[in-house]
């Protein structure tokens, strides 16, 4: 049924364009021109009321459109009449009857009223309409970066959901494409008025020298005669056109509210009894006191100060109800058992903070912590290749007021504390002049750094500190903890996403892999091994493909990670390895790899170390005497071991050395050049 109507208004509509069109060509009897002209007056109401009854401007998104297909009808059918009028003196009932009856069959009052119209339809209602349209669609324009701001700010926040958040965008978007073809539109509709005129004027000149030269009628009698047809095509034509002109108007001064304007117009109006009494008491008072008409001015005071009655007991019958019922719904709130499924959920990631921090998170304060939380979304996005969960900010008045903590799946993994309109800075390692300030800690890497106020601010970046302010210390804070945890935020949901959007543009390879050779957890497992070492998986096309070459041999989760690696050597040596520069590391003993290797314990549920503890200390305690060495070098821990070593390696030390590098040969390009600069040996 759906498809019938869609097809029987696709059709309706292509009817409708090509009768505008073939009325241009082909001559039409009178009988026909009466029909299309009843329609069109017909439209033009359907129109009208239409736009009175939509409730919000977009219920009539098509109107742009709307205008063109009316008004290029419009002006067929006031060529055909013209045609009728100068060849046949007989355009039909329609065009007679407003020239005899809305005329009163007099030249000169249809000429007047024909005129009335016209001035009332270019002076006042296309000029209005077509400047609301132009400032409309400009502050539309100039409007929707706020409000998508706005939108952000409510996603970040939990306010909104996804879909919500989508819906919101997607109708600012169709708001502003709305009135920017507004503002063109009415174009429309003000050369469709001028157009009407100058027909007018061309049927009235035509239709005298026709009557005088083909009918021998005198020039007075022609004109009254033409005059009089004239008048009515005209009144025919502009009475919808002024319709439609009308509707425009209402349309593009119509207030985003989701109710219909009747009713808005109605309770914004007479919504004061206050204003009413004043009205009814004013008017009264001018039928008393002055020559104006008692009965009608007393009458119509009389109806005000009912109204106003009427509506101060309705308002104090409202209010009681409205005290009632709240009154009930708290006491049904108590009796009523606890829903407790809303408390079951918990958000991937948190940041609450105690209340003297709210000014950096509050738009209308000048905050932009809000704006530096969607920033880090995108930058995580870049760099890593996953999306990171909506991060949820709270106010806890249980905290100190410049206290904040992040917490990862309801569990408090760091805090913070910042002091309020003060700056952090900190010492680079080659400034020698110290400044006064509060000793502290920078919370994300535990630099030693001072609070300095807004006045010291100026000397400490000219004697080379790096001075940050508190919305970047918890942003960069957030950033960190976000970028240590992102392996565990990746849930399966999340690699379904990222497997549907491969899909759409590389169908063959995600077949192949999945879930025909891999199932989503074991794809899942790999990237989180990946995130976890800090590796991007943006490059999703090369990691299926790597997967889909080695996943036929072996299932292992860990080993499926090495292969990638290697495969993704290009950019894990541009991670850790700066081009066209010696890079320092160390290596692992040949004789400790062999020694790994030959206490591996293979499992059905996989693969484990089985070291001694004594073998383990000293390996920790040799890497640690390496890793200084590097340090005091300034360059970063990055340890170089065999490939099949290295995820070996790698999980014996990440328990002691959160940030340690672990890389093997195959992981690095041919164009890097390497230096030793030590060894781990036990």
């Amino acid at each position: 049924m759906a498809f019938l109507k869609s097809r029987l208004g696709d059709l309706g509509i292509a009817v409708y364009i090509l009768a505008a069109v073939m009325f241009f060509i082909i001559p039409i009897p009178s009988i026909i021109l009466d029909i299309m002209l009843a329609l069109n007056i017909s439209l033009a109401l359907v129109i009208l009321f239409s736009v009175i009854f939509a409730k919000e401007v977009l219920d009539m998104s098509f109107f742009p459109t709307l205008l063109l297909f009316t008004t290029i009808f419009r002006i067929s059918l006031n060529v055909s009449s013209t045609r009728l009028i100068l060849t046949t003196g007989s355009p039909g009932n329609v065009v007679a009857t407003f020239g005899e009856f809305v005329g009163g069959g007099n030249l000169i009052i249809g000429a007047i009223i024909f005129i009335i119209l016209v001035i009332i339809q270019f002076v006042v209602i296309n000029k209005g309409s077509e400047r609301v349209s132009e400032v409309t669609a400009r502050f539309t324009l100039d409007a929707m970066p706020g409000k998508q701001m706005a939108i952000d700010a409510d996603l970040n926040t939990g306010a909104i959901s996804d879909e919500e958040a989508k819906n919101r965008r997607q109708k600012i978007q169709d708001e502003a494409s709305f009135f920017g073809s507004m503002d063109g539109a009415t174009k429309y509709v003000k050369g469709d008025a001028t157009a009407g005129l100058i027909i007018t004027g061309v049927n009235l000149v035509g239709g005298t020298i026709m009557g005088m030269s083909r009918d021998g009628l005198e020039a007075m009698d022609a004109l009254q005669q033409y005059g009089i047809l004239t008048i009515g095509d005209g009144l025919s034509s502009q009475i919808p056109s002024l319709l439609i002109s009308l509707s425009t108007g209402i349309l593009v001064t119509k207030a985003s509210k989701e109710s219909e304007i009747g009713k808005v117009i109605m309770s914004q109006l007479f919504g004061s009894a206050r204003a009413l009494y004043i009205v009814g008491a004013v008017v009264i008072f001018l039928g008393v006191t002055t020559p104006l008409s008692l009965p009608i001015f007393a009458a119509y005071g009389a109806m005000f100060l009912l109204a106003a009655r009427n509506m101060s007991q309705v308002a104090g019958v409202e209010a009681i109800e409205e005290e009632v019922s709240t009154e009930e719904t708290e006491a049904e709130e108590i009796r009523r058992p606890e829903n407790v499924n809303s408390l079951l959920h918990v958000d991937p990631i948190e940041l609450e903070f105690g209340y003297g921090i709210i000014p950096l998170a509050d738009v209308n304060q000048g905050g932009d912590l809000l704006d530096r939380v969607v920033m880090i979304r995108r930058q995580i996005a870049l760099e890593l290749g996953t999306v990171v969960p909506i991060i949820r900010l709270r106010d806890n008045i249980q905290l100190n007021p410049n206290q904040y903590i992040i917490k990862i799946k309801g569990i408090q993994i760091t805090e913070g504390e910042i002091l309020f309109d003060h700056y952090m800075a900190m010492n680079p390692g080659f400034v020698e002049e110290e400044i006064s300030g509060i000793p502290t800690f920078e919370p994300s890497f535990r630099l030693p750094a001072l609070w300095i106020t807004e006045g010291q601010r100026e000397r400490a970046e000219s004697l080379g500190y790096t001075v940050v302010d508190p919305p970047s210390i918890i942003a960069t804070h957030l950033t960190e903890v976000v970028r240590s945890h992102i392996a565990e935020l990746l849930s399966r949901q999340d690699v379904s996403n990222l497997i549907a959007n491969l899909k759409e543009t590389n169908e063959a390879v995600v077949d192949e892999l999945y879930p025909k050779l891999l199932n989503l957890g074991e794809i899942q497992k790999v990237l989180q091994n990946l995130l976890a070492e800090g590796i991007s998986i943006r490059d999703l096309l090369s990691i299926f493909e790597l997967l889909a070459d080695h996943a036929g041999t072996t299932r292992d989760t860990d080993v499926l990670t090495e292969y990638v690696r290697q495969g993704l050597k290009r950019a894990i040596s541009s991670k850790y390895f700066p081009p066209n520069e010696k890079s320092d590391v160390v290596t692992v003993d040949p004789q400790l790899e062999q020694e790994i290797m030959g206490s591996i314990k293979q499992t059905e549920t996989g693969a484990y170390m089985a070291l001694d503890p004594d073998k383990t200390k000293a390996i920790i305690n040799s890497t640690e005497e390496e890793v200084e060495k590097l340090e005091k070098l300034g360059k970063n821990a990055i340890i170089v071991t065999s490939p099949i070593v290295r995820m070996y390696f790698k999980k014996l030390t990440e328990d002691y050395f959160s940030d340690l590098t672990v890389v093997s040969y195959n992981e690095i390009d041919s164009n890097v050049e390497l230096q030793s600069v030590g060894m781990i040996s036990a």
